[in-house]
């Protein structure tokens, strides 16, 4: 088996990550490899926002801000956890999708799309030596969230992906048995 059959095989997700997370240049070469994703008639629906240093601070007021529009209830407990989620990890990448009508690229498969560039971001960052977790949450479809992010009316969320160093040893995740998801027509 190739190395990199074997390194895709054993990637998983990271909820604890610490400092540090990739250089601008690492991320740069992480943005190249997630701008490969699958994408019919190059509409290059995908695009990234950065969130680091003290602006993880900011974007968790706006979770908090937004939480209390949705959830005028919301206990202190839940609006902590709001604030604080963008500390997770020293840098957090909104994953965008653009939504465009196209004769031959349903909305759906631009979605798709944006969804393959999270994947492909996640394991660039992995294989550049960090690690990285996939959230999403009803932040994420929040359109207060979007508009606060800067986001214009045919873009939405399609990933918060936190990216870092792994916090501890990764998880040993036993491999799953092929013949429960594959058949034969």
């Amino acid at each position: 088996m190739s190395d990199i059959l074997q390194f895709l095989q054993q990637r998983n997700s990271s909820p604890k990550l610490t400092h540090p997370g990739p250089s601008g240049e690492e991320m740069e070469h992480i943005f190249r490899a997630a701008l490969r994703a699958p994408d019919h008639a190059r509409l290059r629906p995908s695009r990234f926002i950065t969130i680091s240093e003290e602006r993880r601070a900011a974007f968790g007021e706006l979770l908090e801000r937004c939480l209390l529009l949705r959830n005028p209830d919301a206990d202190q407990a839940a609006l902590a956890k709001a604030r604080n989620s963008p500390l997770r990890a020293p840098l957090l990448v909104v994953v965008v999708v653009k939504v465009t009508s196209h004769p031959k690229v349903p909305p759906i498969e631009q979605r798709f799309s944006g969804a393959c560039a999270a994947q492909a971001l996640l394991l660039a960052s992995e294989a550049s030596g960090y690690a990285g977790i996939w959230r999403t949450g009803p932040a994420a479809s929040d359109r207060t969230v979007m508009t606060g992010l800067g986001l214009a009316e045919d873009e939405e969320i399609i990933a918060f992906l936190y990216i870092g160093s792994r916090n501890g040893a990764a998880k040993v995740i036993p491999p799953p048995d092929i013949t429960q998801f594959v058949c034969t027509w």
